[in-house]
């Protein structure tokens, strides 16, 4: 009964003399999370290094009967189901658009700061419904991402924490991972194993639901930092979430990425608004912008970056940032003294090596 069920169904199996069937299910995790839904337990070997695999039990004739309709079911569905997502600016809206995009979600529920915003959002096609109470959609969400400014999601956590599913993933956008993840951990206790964090490393200086994007993660890396209580089926489920919006998946330790963006992300930011800053508050500005050309904006351009965003993520990574920023004075005061002795071999090495670096990185 369950070998002509599957080929009914077109699906490739092992033939076995013991009371069970292997069978290809193509994404075997994501087919095992929709059976899981359905109250239907396999065995997924994919540990075996046979990820596209499922073993089935053998059953009575109900019993097969019901495993064939739920996966006949399962392989029609989307491989996400309900997806929430608190912030539907650029970051949350490009992953709502993506995933609708890829065909891989059944439905987008948004959540925002004004009504405004989420008509925005849903008349852009980037949500299929603006929620009203969070905590009346989480539950049966398949996946919660929270795309606000850091700041904003220790009040976030505390609120839908209590009312998280068993089978809800939570993930974020932050650039931050130190201070996100102690506010899930104090928020969600026990639970704190649904929580995969995550941060995509793309962007723009736009911000709200139009300038979300179904192609800005398509070939962007998304940095995840999995936690000692992740279970390998959610870390596995948050990622495939952001393959399926194109992305590139690499992991790091929290430590690791806060010290890391602190001195390729967080600091270039910190020095293009100095910069603007510093010229703006002057009595004649006017006249440095009027003759300010490419290379002045192709310095600055993040310094268009939204200031409440970039103020949260500053002060949330501070240590590590504060620790960049004396590297850096120290590299300005070496070049001052250069200066000032008029060295003009050091002045060219330091900007050799700068230079060699540079192309190398971006593959000139």
């Amino acid at each position: 009964q369950l070998v002509a069920g599957l080929k009914r169904l077109g699906l490739e199996h092992i033939p076995s003399h013991g009371n069970f069937v292997t069978f290809k299910a193509g994404d075997g995790a994501a087919v095992n999370q929709k059976l899981l839904k359905q109250g239907v337990i396999v065995r997924p070997i994919g540990g075996y290094g046979l990820p596209e695999w499922l073993r089935v039990t053998i059953g009575t004739e109900p019993e097969n009967a019901r495993f064939l309709e739920a996966l006949e079911k399962a392989l029609e569905m989307p491989e996400f189901g309900k997806v929430v997502v608190l912030g539907t600016g650029l970051i949350g809206g490009s992953f709502a658009l993506a995933l609708k995009e890829a065909e891989a979600v059944e439905e987008v529920v948004g959540f925002g700061r004004t009504p405004s915003t989420l008509r925005v959002a849903q008349e852009l096609g980037v949500i299929d419904r603006a929620g009203i109470n969070p905590t009346h959609e989480i539950e049966d969400a398949d996946i919660v991402l929270l795309a606000t400014p850091v700041a904003q999601m220790p009040e976030i956590f505390e609120r839908i924490g209590p009312y998280l599913g068993p089978n809800t993933i939570v993930t974020d956008g932050g650039s931050t991972k130190g201070d996100v993840i102690a506010a899930a951990r104090a928020a969600l206790g026990e639970r704190i194993s649904q929580f995969v964090p995550a941060h995509p490393i793309a962007g723009a200086e736009n911000s709200g639901p139009a300038a979300a994007r179904g192609d800005l993660y398509l070939g962007k890396k998304v940095v995840v930092t999995p936690l000692p209580e992740n279970s390998d089926d959610a870390l596995d489920h948050i990622k495939r979430a952001w393959s399926r919006c194109g992305a590139d998946i690499y992991e790091l330790t929290p430590e690791a990425h806060d010290r890391v963006f602190a001195a390729v992300s967080h600091l270039p930011h910190l020095l293009s608004f100095a910069l603007v800053h510093d010229l703006a508050v002057r009595e004649d500005a006017d006249l440095f912008f009027t003759f300010a050309a490419s290379g002045f904006r192709d310095f600055t351009r993040i310094a268009a970056s939204h200031p409440e965003m970039w103020r949260d993520i500053c002060l949330a990574n501070r240590a590590a940032l504060l620790g960049e920023l004396d590297s850096y004075r120290a590299q300005l005061d070496e070049l001052r003294t250069v200066l000032a002795h008029s060295d003009g071999e050091r002045l060219e090495e330091i900007f050799g090596i700068a230079r060699q670096a540079r192309r190398s990185w971006a593959g000139d």
